[in-house]
């Protein structure tokens, strides 16, 4: 955006048609507009105004303390002049607010940056000094004879949020200081100069929070892809380096992949709820998740050597892992006796869970409750939920999801067990 800028006055070039696009985009563009918006009588006449700054109706924008002044050509192509007022800050208040710009360098070099400083401006509000327009402070005059905001006044407005959004100067010079009058009061006041002091990228942490009443809303979350990624592709000409073994690679990229895509999927189903806890795995329970999928048995066997288990339990844990991750995990390998509390629920849970006809024999050992005379059994999980699990082969195998009562676990047991001897 450029402008001519001569005795506290700056005159914009007419910008183009504002086709497919909103007219604000920042915080204090939009602030600007809801003043406008949230003022006008005449909703009809607001609309009017943004069809014809979208149009491209709006000439060269003038703005000086106090008042913007444009030529808005209207649909049948007659000509008005339209004036916006907005009343100038008082020389106590200027002071005041250059004060608290100083207190932060940020607050300068964001000015510099062409980005309005959302703490300066609630420290300034909260001091008595308003900034951005409020309801009733955007002042129409248009020689059309409207006494309200009218179609080429709304105009004026809706093309002046675009040169806010990338000037936030033009604010400050409606309120009574242009940018060089502005920079030179700072400068006078032992200021140094912002290319001198130069700030780290970013946005100071009270400041985004000061702004949290301000600022748009965050975009719509973005929607879940149907699968994870692929990893890049690995296949050059170039031999590996010492030590690295492409296929491993390859297979850590892919499980990467797989992990992203299940975090994503778990934020945006409960956008609400607060984040699970992040749990540091063990270097044998990240074995456990890198084996699920691996693509050839040389990496399975490296991967169970690294885990201390023989190719066998670890298919086994894998399969855990696959249903349940680490909570299935720890369930699978790890017995440990209830007490307390704990026993005394889940014996109630299995009292409750059947009525007294139908509750089948169990014998318990540990968390472990297996069905006399059946190839089924459900452990109890530290978190109080039950996995059903089923016998094959002399082996306890998990055979299913975790449930909260320990008839529908030991339902799924039974039910891949019948299916199997199908």
């Amino acid at each position: 955006m450029t402008g001519h800028e001569s005795d506290g006055e700056r005159t914009f070039a007419a910008l183009p048609p504002a086709q497919g696009r909103g007219f604000a985009q920042t915080w204090w563009g939009q602030a600007w507009l809801r003043a406008l918006e949230d003022a006008a009588l005449d909703t009809g006449q607001v609309k009017t105004g943004r069809g014809l700054a979208r149009a491209g109706a709006v000439g060269a924008v003038s703005v000086r303390p106090g008042r913007i002044t444009a030529v808005v050509q209207d649909r049948d192509r007659t000509t008005h002049r339209a004036d916006v007022l907005l009343s100038e800050l008082p020389a106590e208040q200027w002071d005041r607010l250059i004060d608290m710009a100083l207190e932060r360098a940020g607050h300068v070099a964001a000015l510099l940056d062409r980005e309005m400083p959302p703490h300066l401006v609630e420290d300034a509000a909260s001091a008595g000094i308003e900034l951005l327009p409020g309801l009733g402070d955007l002042e129409p005059e248009c020689d059309c004879g409207a006494w309200d905001h009218c179609g080429h006044t709304a105009a004026l407005c809706y093309q002046v949020a675009r040169l806010l959004d990338q000037d936030p100067f033009v604010l400050l010079l409606m309120r009574g200081r242009g940018e060089h009058a502005l920079l030179e009061d700072m400068q006078a006041r032992g200021a140094a100069p912002a290319e001198e002091t130069p700030e780290p990228e970013g946005v100071d942490a009270a400041e985004a929070y000061a702004a949290g009443d301000i600022l748009p809303p965050l975009p719509a979350p973005p929607e879940l892809p149907a699968e994870p990624g692929l990893p890049p592709s690995l296949d050059t000409e170039a031999p590996p380096g010492p030590g690295v073994d492409p296929v491993a690679v390859r297979h850590l990229a892919a499980r990467t992949a797989v992990e992203a895509h299940r975090l994503l999927a778990v934020a945006l189903r409960q956008p609400s709820a607060p984040p699970p806890p992040v749990v540091e795995l063990t270097a044998d329970q990240d074995a456990v998740r890198l084996a699920v999928a691996a693509p050839d048995q040389a990496l399975t066997e490296r991967l169970a050597g690294g885990s201390g288990r023989d190719p066998r339990s670890l298919a086994d844990a894998t399969r855990a892992w696959e249903l349940g991750g680490a909570d299935a995990l720890s369930v699978l390998e790890e017995d440990w006796e209830p007490s307390g509390g704990a026993l005394a629920r889940a014996r109630a849970a299995l009292d409750s869970a059947w009525e007294e006809d139908e509750r089948p024999s169990l014998t318990a050992g540990g968390n472990r409750w297996t069905v006399v005379g059946a190839p089924a059994q459900v452990r109890l999980g530290r978190d109080g939920r039950w996995w059903p699990y089923r016998e094959e082969g002399g082996r306890w195998m998990l055979a299913g999801p975790a449930a909260l009562d320990p008839a529908t676990a030991l339902a799924s047991a039974e039910f891949v067990s019948a299916e199997e001897q199908r």
